[in-house]
C-alpha cells in the first residue's frame, strides 16, 4: 500500500442519538478519546456506546456506494442508491483504501487519525434503510478510528497516509 499518496474528504455527518437522522456539516471538531463533537459517540448516545470498541470517528468510501448504485457485484439483485446521509458513518472519502488503513495513522485536515477495526454491517442498518445492503456492504462498510490529534475538519480537506 506504499504507492497511495491520498484521497480527499467529500462529507461529514453526525447524528445527536442512535436512529436519528445524520445532519451534515461543513466544518466538524474532533476531540481525542471523544469523537466529534456533537455526535451521538461522542455524547455516549449511540447504539454501540456501551460497548468498548475503537468508533471516535467512522469513514467510508464513496467508491463502496458507487459499486452498490452499478449493483457491483450483483449481490443485491438490483441496484442501490445510498446517499452520503444513509450509510451512518461520519466521513465519507474519495481515493482513500479504508481497508489497508487498520492500524495505520493519516492525516485528516489537521487532524491524525489511526485506523482501528473495519466497520461491518449491521441487520440493524438495513432495518433502518429498508434495503438489503448487509450483504453487499460486507468487507466495504468502512473502518472505525480512533482521534491520535484534534482540530477541525472540512470537505475538501486531504487526507493523506502517515504511516508506510
Amino acid at each position: 500500500m506504499t504507492d497511495w499518496k491520498g484521497g480527499l474528504l467529500l462529507h461529514i455527518h453526525i447524528a445527536p442519538a442512535a436512529s436519528y437522522e445524520m445532519e451534515e456539516l461543513q466544518e466538524a471538531r474532533l476531540v481525542p478519546g471523544r469523537g466529534i463533537e456533537g455526535d451521538r459517540y461522542f455524547l455516549g448516545t449511540g447504539t454501540y456506546s456501551p460497548k468498548p470498541d475503537i468508533r471516535e470517528v467512522t469513514l467510508i468510501e464513496i467508491e463502496a456506494l458507487e459499486a452498490l448504485a452499478k449493483n457491483d457485484p450483483p449481490l443485491q439483485g438490483t441496484p442501490i442508491t445510498l446517499a452520503p446521509e444513509d450509510h451512518r458513518r461520519n466521513l465519507t472519502t474519495r481515493g482513500v483504501p479504508l481497508n489497508h488503513l487498520v492500524g495505520k495513522r493519516f492525516r485528516v485536515g489537521e487532524t491524525v487519525l489511526r485506523g482501528g477495526r473495519l466497520n461491518f454491517p449491521c441487520k440493524y442498518l438495513e432495518e433502518l434503510l429498508g434495503q438489503p445492503v448487509y450483504l453487499p456492504l460486507y468487507n466495504r462498510s468502512g473502518l472505525n478510528c480512533s482521534i491520535e490529534a484534534g482540530g477541525i475538519i472540512r470537505p475538501g480537506d486531504a487526507i493523506e497516509p502517515l504511516d508506510d
